[in-house]
């Protein structure tokens, strides 16, 4: 660990751009290290440690999940009590006692934890619930409450409301859902329920390589290698790319179906998603669920339509972006970097076209939708912030790497053991930035 001293010769040293601002990223990381942060905080340009005017009142701050609560963290009363217990062999009956008692003070203070949590699980759901009671459904207010996670019980209802797919008018919502949701399956008996006589070349191509995609689709989820799961997939996917003739198919878009997928069967199928098996379930609940999918789908890619088309130009402008924002936050990292070689597009070309699926573990992926979702058209910036965030999460571990080393390490990174208390911290960090730069996008140029 560094000195203090090292630390303030480093902050002085005229090669550091603007000093000021990065002991100001150095304080609020230091806040947000090794432990959890709630959610949205605004961050002003001192020199000098966060005092409560820079953060804003309770009504602004974004809570956690409470539906998502992470492992609860040990106090170092704990560590020293699992500690004493180790080592009770080689102790007097006395230490025994201690460790005893110790490790009741342990169970007794995580079942409160537990039962704390309980609580603000359930007052977070009576307040989605009383916005959602309402005749006519206030999306600004829903929003905010979904930008830090929505509990797993609402979430499909919370979905199709902010994308725009159940209108926020409760006496309208269940007769447009059963219009759209037969629209869906007129248009996949028009274009896919049909024989390949009646397809041109093109479409023939573009449903092999649906077909062998959809396969492919989150491996490491036996869910998804049912063969009535992998048919429902191929046939959104393949309906969706003969009504967007501008992008078609792209490969990654199978990915971004399967959050969807998950959610909506999360209302007929109960337990972990390991278990689940759709064979039980009835034709027309596998409609109405390929038909949610379907439409949220076509919603979330309507704000990103040129993600998909040709060449991706919108990915590209992302990765550009990212690049620059990357550079502002730690030279540090840009500069080794660009010294090895490494280009951004070599890694961030799939974060953007596939929206980090393939990044983290699956069960973290509904999470971070939630965000997503609540971003609504603002999502394509917000991504570059979030990538940043979760690339400068390993900036230590790529300064040490060569150009082949961090190819290899950024391809394949070491997320498996991840929970909901790392993806907070990134979306955490990334809101923290996001405040800093968007709207001085001066920050961006030289």
């Amino acid at each position: 660990m560094r000195s203090k001293e090292s630390d303030q010769t480093k902050e002085g040293s005229p090669s550091i751009v603007d000093s000021r601002f990065t002991q100001t990223l150095r304080n609020v990381q230091g806040l947000l290290k090794g432990r959890s942060f709630p959610g949205k905080v605004l961050i002003t340009r001192l020199s000098g440690q966060l005092d409560e005017s820079s953060i804003p009142p309770p009504a602004y701050l974004r809570s956690f999940s409470d539906s998502d609560v992470g492992p609860i963290e040990l106090d170092n009363t704990f560590e020293d009590g699992f500690q004493s217990r180790s080592n009770s062999n080689a102790s007097s009956s006395s230490s025994k006692m201690r460790t005893l008692s110790n490790t009741e003070a342990m169970s007794d203070q995580v079942q409160k934890s537990t039962m704390g949590a309980r609580a603000i699980d359930s007052a977070r759901l009576m307040k989605f619930t009383k916005e959602l009671s309402t005749t006519t459904v206030i999306l600004e207010r829903l929003r905010e409450l979904a930008w830090s996670g929505v509990p797993h019980q609402i979430r499909p209802k919370v979905w199709r409301l902010l994308l725009g797919y159940a209108p926020p008018n409760s006496d309208r919502r269940d007769g447009i859902l059963r219009r759209k949701r037969q629209e869906y399956l007129d248009c996949a008996a028009q274009y896919y329920d049909i024989s390949d006589m009646d397809r041109t070349d093109e479409e023939i191509s573009m449903l092999h390589q649906i077909a062998v995609d959809c396969p492919r689709t989150v491996p490491d989820v036996a869910f998804f290698q049912q063969a009535e799961v992998q048919k429902s997939l191929e046939r959104i996917l393949y309906t969706w790319a003969i009504r967007h003739p501008a992008s078609g198919y792209v490969q990654g878009i199978n990915d971004l179906a399967t959050p969807f997928l998950v959610v909506f069967l999360s209302e007929y199928l109960e337990g972990n998603v390991d278990g689940w098996s759709v064979a039980d379930l009835p034709p027309s609940t596998i409609s109405d669920v390929e038909a949610d999918c379907y439409w949220c789908l076509s919603k979330l890619l309507d704000g990103m339509q040129d993600h998909y088309t040709f060449a991706q130009p919108g990915i590209q402008r992302l990765v550009f972006k990212l690049k620059e924002l990357v550079r502002r936050i730690d030279e540090r990292v840009s500069t080794h970097m660009e010294e090895q070689g490494l280009e951004f597009l070599q890694f961030a070309f799939r974060w953007f076209n596939c929206l980090l699926i393939r990044e983290i573990p699956f069960h973290l992926v509904t999470r971070l939708w939630d965000t997503y979702i609540a971003e609504g058209d603002a999502l394509p910036d917000f991504l570059v912030y979030i990538s940043a965030s979760f690339l400068l999460t390993w900036s230590d571990e790529l300064l040490k790497l060569d150009f082949p080393e961090m190819v290899m390490f950024l391809q394949h990174l070491p997320t498996q053991s991840w929970s909901h208390i790392e993806l907070e911290m990134v979306l955490s960090r990334a809101y923290m930035w996001h405040t800093m730069f968007n709207n001085s996008p001066s920050h961006l140029v030289n």
